[in-house]
């Protein structure tokens, strides 16, 4: 039989597999087409696209002018890893649309997954949202957004209602009048200025705080906005109602009540509270209780695991613990405008001092470590020393217009500790236009540095207490080695801090100057914002030691690291028999601060 020759194949049967080949290559054309306009379409929105979001979330320098040590210590702390997210739909006034804007594009694109990954990591933290306000730059208010909890009428307005108990021996009710600020102070001897004078009492911080917040002009009902979260909890009132005859249970109520609050809301979930932060009028001693023990002062509040999350604001801080911050105690003074300032600034520049120093205050006999006894005998033999001695009963102590009336006529003011670190004399001398003189870094230098500069030698005079104690040094002399046109530098530095030192009238506005609540609230903004930033880009200061929070305090921005100080003598913990960090001196300092409060009424 014979092959068939190629030839010889039937017309009709070459025409079937010359079709069948050219659909088989019709098909591999469109696939291949197919699978690059899809690799092309990947390309553009994922992986360039992605790398815009990226640039789109990267933040801008804020103005920080100290990396505080509570920053370190939250970034110690796990970050959840499925952050709380909140909705979006209350509108505030101050809410305006924020725009992703691409920058710069990145230039490694070798790893897309990766570069996605990351992307999405970063969206997943609930606070991107306030962060982009900050590059919004027709928002006024962008990084500025502060959200206030509702709270409970229990945790803060009851207790302006039984104003009665807030204090064993002083009647609180006057003080907590005209928002906080106490009765109007009559100009009746010319020492004040005729308006924005009042008997304010050193401890009424927080409802002066709460009422100034009211008037803060970046609220936002929106949290996700919020730039930090403030809660108008009056925790110096709290406890002050309790710390004589109460047991423990009882002083510790309100703050274990107002934690499981907090917990709960769904604010809290942003970052565990370290976005959160409140004020108290007391020093941070009244809330430190260490132990379980009924006779143990104060209440535990700032030991709380939840209340370790956040930021306390109180007239004196701890130097050997991260969650508290000092802010200015309230002076006699609260402008409503800046003309009542810059008048006061100037009255006090012109005024002739006839007094080289003064001081203000009682003995403590009962404290050996006091050098009290030691200034005041300086103050009683010289011929150019001022001294308004304080007691129990009548006194001049106990009228503002004397005090003030003193403290004008000085070039220097001497402020050695109270029954603690600090004393509210350091600022109504500083009101008065008169040089510090601290003995003690923890009365000033280590506590209030968002609100006085790092160099101290700009604006105070520096002689350490064991100089007194073992009379090793005459404080007349050492003032007088100043230069007159020195001391008038210092002056004038000391005059141009009062702004930021005082707390304006919440009623009123000021204008142009930043008060004391004004650069607390920014200081905070400033330290959530970093935290954040941290967070992000997965930075954590494994080195960070909390018992030398007073040194990362004094850092300039930028440094983290922290050594030996020349300070370091008067920071060291007493320790009990047992070789453990002692209270007792804290919790004494505390009590006796307490006791001679009425030293100040």
């Amino acid at each position: 039989m014979r092959r068939r020759s190629a030839a010889s194949v039937p017309s009709e049967q070459m025409e079937k597999g010359a079709g069948k080949n050219q659909q088989n290559r019709l098909c591999c054309l469109v696939l291949l087409s197919a699978f690059f306009w899809i690799l092309l379409l990947y390309f553009h929105f994922v992986v360039l696209g992605n790398n815009n979001v990226d640039e789109s979330v990267k933040l801008q320098p804020g103005t920080v002018d100290n990396d505080s040590p509570s920053d370190l210590v939250a970034r110690q702390k796990a970050i959840p890893s499925k952050p709380t997210k909140f909705h979006e739909d209350v509108i505030d006034a101050h809410q305006i649309p924020i725009p992703l804007e691409p920058t710069q594009r990145h230039e490694d694109t070798a790893n897309p997954s990766q570069t996605s990954q990351n992307h999405v990591e970063k969206e997943n933290f609930p606070f991107m949202r306030a962060l982009r306000t900050v590059e919004n730059k027709s928002d006024p208010c962008g990084g500025r957004y502060i959200y206030v909890h509702d709270l409970p009428s229990r945790f803060n307005e009851d207790m302006l209602k039984e104003c009665r108990s807030l204090s064993l021996w002083t009647n609180m009710c006057k003080f907590t009048t005209n928002a906080g600020l106490g009765p109007p102070l009559e100009n009746v001897e010319g020492v004040f200025s005729d308006t924005g004078w009042y008997a304010t009492n050193q401890f009424t911080v927080d409802v002066i705080f709460s009422n100034r917040m009211k008037q803060y002009d970046c609220l936002t009902n929106d949290s996700s906005l919020a730039a930090a979260i403030f809660v108008p909890f009056y925790a110096g009132f709290d406890i002050a109602r309790y710390l004589w005859g109460y047991n423990i249970s009882t002083r510790d109520a309100a703050s274990l009540d107002l934690v499981d609050w907090l917990m709960k809301r769904p604010e809290w979930g942003i970052m565990g509270g370290k976005d959160h932060f409140l004020v108290a009028g007391r020093i941070t001693w009244d809330f430190r209780r260490l132990t379980k023990e009924e006779s143990d002062w104060g209440n535990k509040l700032l030991f709380l695991p939840a209340a370790k999350n956040m930021s306390m604001l109180v007239v004196e801080s701890s130097p050997w613990n991260a969650n508290d911050f000092g802010i200015p105690y309230p002076t006699y003074f609260h402008p409503a405008k800046d003309a009542d300032v810059f008048i006061w600034q100037d009255r006090m520049r012109n005024l002739e001092r006839k007094w080289l120093f003064s001081f203000a205050g009682a003995p403590r006999p009962g404290n050996p470590k006091s050098i009290r006894g030691q200034i005041i005998d300086q103050c009683r033999i010289s011929k150019v020393g001022k001294l308004l001695e304080c007691d129990f009963g009548e006194s001049k102590c106990h009228s503002p217009s004397s005090i003030m009336r003193m403290f004008q006529s000085s070039l220097f003011c001497l402020q050695p500790q109270g029954d603690s670190y600090t004393r509210r004399s350091a600022f109504d001398s500083m009101l008065a236009g008169c040089i510090p003189v601290f003995f003690h870094p923890g009365s000033a230098y280590t506590q209030y540095t968002w609100h006085l500069p790092k160099n101290y030698t700009l604006y105070s005079v520096f002689i350490p207490e064991d100089d007194i104690r073992k009379r090793n040094v005459s404080i007349e002399e050492r003032l007088l080695q100043i230069p007159p046109e020195q001391v008038k530098i210092m002056r004038e530095h000391v005059i141009s801090l009062i702004p930021r030192l005082v707390y304006a009238d919440s009623r009123s506005k000021l204008e142009t100057l930043k008060d004391a609540f004004d650069v607390s609230v920014q200081a905070v903004i400033d330290k959530v914002t970093n935290l954040r930033k941290d967070i992000i880009e997965g930075r954590i200061d494994e080195n960070f030691i909390e018992e030398n929070s007073w040194k990362y305090a004094l850092l300039e921005e930028g440094q983290r690291e922290v050594g030996p100080h020349e300070w370091d003598p008067f920071f060291s913990k007493p320790k009990n028999e047992n070789g453990g960090d002692s209270s007792d001196s804290s919790a004494e300092a505390a009590k006796n601060s307490w006791k001679n409060e009425q030293r100040d009424q």
